[in-house]
């Protein structure tokens, strides 16, 4: 598992050069709400396509 030392350093190698401090702040936002649906996703499960539908279905008539 990489420390969160590790997952810094490979963003900011992923980001060009003249990145601004908010685009790392946004980077660092969105791989932090990644992990965590991933582990609520592998602690609480996930929903079938069918089962999806079937919820949305109300929220789009």
């Amino acid at each position: 598992m990489n420390t969160a030392k590790d997952e810094g350093r490979e963003l900011l190698s992923k980001l060009p050069e003249d990145c601004s401090l908010e685009d790392i702040q946004y980077h660092l936002y969105v791989i932090e709400k990644i992990q965590h649906g991933l582990q609520v996703a592998e602690e609480q499960g996930t929903y079938s396509q069918e089962e999806a539908e079937g919820r949305l279905k109300k929220w789009l008539t």
